[in-house]
């Protein structure tokens, strides 16, 4: 991504919205905007309602049919609004020229906690174009955790022959299939497309957990976080982890008490308070490790560090950047060694959820091909163009055919943050 321009985007809170920019380089000058509170306000008003919200699960079938998510005219015209607020004029200007030049840059952005769920993907800064369109766009991570001391990178070009760790809707003790924190892809066969995708590691020896067929990757009781520490300790070079996750509220100002629910029982040892039978693992665990909690502590960096690639593929997985103080998974990930994670802004529509909601034929998996596409991605040496390529075909999906499994409402969900840093920084 080196020998294309970059541009780094940081957007600031204080009443009203400060967004600068600065081309690596220097390649075309910088510059600085503001927006009014108010007009922050009125399209996030705009914005909040057209996103499913993980509180609330019977938001979804109005997001999925009279949101402004669920038509291409009502979702186009919340793209112009949101171009209109967040991305300024001077900017737009420079981005246009290098598209009519052919050259597509990389955004890389830092959204301030009242922003980080907006999918800037989707700004439409003309009629028949979007973001996406014409440029590649990632999130910058915090510098406090890239530059954290201790932090010991993996990279993915010295690692990605490794294993690939894959935990995939695990079975979470004391709940049912069908209950909140039940399967999220439902039964799944040994050719369904995810099973062929993630199982065609195990014919090149690079999958764990070892399996006879790769319908036994999904609803395991095994994978809890004792088996995932053991996996990432011999070696990985990605964990894709498909289920649920518990997002901390915003308000809260508590981002590390996100949760990730694995198979793990009540009785293992952890900062988050069981729940029945389980006790999910979270952020706080993965960045103290037993610290407190054992009479001989390790730091949770030793006991899970992290591959170079990760993708969070659950509900509001990101959603540590709503927070002045990201702690949650995302950070936790990057702390822990990942060069690169994928997660998600708000909760994903199932693809039973498109289904019975949305009406859509039962034959069309959605949800299942968006995680094969994420997976995807995370081999290929350059993952944020492979998953923003996906995220155009998407787009031009929805443009053309305009079907409620082509919405935005699923692929606008996903942003990549990245580690690589702005060279004039520190």
């Amino acid at each position: 991504m080196s020998g294309r321009p970059t541009v780094f985007v940081r957007m600031a809170d204080a009443g009203d919205l400060y967004t600068s920019w600065r081309w690596s380089n220097d390649t075309y000058p910088g510059g600085v905007s503001v927006v009014t509170a108010t007009q922050v306000d009125e399209t996030l008003a705009a914005l909040t309602p057209a996103l499913p919200d993980a509180a609330d699960p019977k938001s979804l079938e109005h997001v999925l049919t009279a949101g402004a998510l669920a038509t291409y005219d009502a979702e186009h015209a919340l793209a112009q609004q949101l171009s209109r607020t967040f991305l300024p004029f001077g900017l737009a200007a420079q981005l246009y020229e290098l598209y009519t030049r052919g050259v597509r840059p990389h955004i890389r952005i830092q959204p301030s906690p009242r922003v980080a769920q907006v999918p800037w993907e989707l700004i439409a800064p003309d009629a028949h174009l979007r973001l996406i369109d014409i440029a590649d766009v990632s999130l910058l991570a915090p510098l406090s955790i890239v530059h954290a001391p201790g932090r010991v990178p993996r990279s993915w070009l010295d690692t990605r022959q490794l294993p690939v760790v894959a935990v995939l809707d695990p079975r979470v003790p004391g709940y049912r299939a069908d209950s909140v924190l039940g399967s999220v892809l439902g039964r799944m066969s040994g050719d369904a497309p995810l099973s062929r995708q993630v199982g065609a590691y195990a014919e090149q020896n690079r999958l764990l957990p070892n399996v006879t067929g790769p319908a036994d990757l999904f609803r395991r009781e095994d994978v809890d976080r004792d088996w995932l520490g053991d996996a990432l300790r011999g070696g990985a070079s990605r964990l894709i982890y498909v289920g649920h996750v518990t997002a901390a509220a915003p308000e809260s100002g508590q981002s590390e008490h996100a949760e990730l629910h694995l198979a793990c029982r009540a009785e293992t040892i952890g900062f988050a308070e069981a729940m029945r039978a389980h006790r999910p693992l979270s952020a706080k665990d993965l960045l103290l490790g037993t610290h407190t909690l054992t009479d001989d502590p390790v730091a949770g960096p030793e006991l899970w560090p992290i591959p170079s690639r990760v993708a969070l593929i659950a509900c509001e997985s990101g959603g540590d950047l709503r927070f002045g103080e990201a702690l949650g998974l995302v950070s936790a990930m990057i702390s822990g060694g990942a060069e690169l994670v994928t997660a998600t802004r708000w909760a994903l529509p199932t693809d039973l959820a498109f289904e019975r909601l949305a009406g859509a034929d039962p034959r069309e998996r959605p949800l299942q091909s968006a995680m094969c596409s994420v997976d995807s991605a995370h081999e290929k040496p350059d993952a944020v163009s492979a998953l923003c390529d996906w995220q155009r075909e998407r787009s031009a999906a929805w443009r053309e055919e305009r079907a409620i499994v082509d919405s935005p409402v699923l692929w606008g969900a996903f942003a990549t943050v990245s580690t690589e840093t702005d060279p004039l920084l520190p």
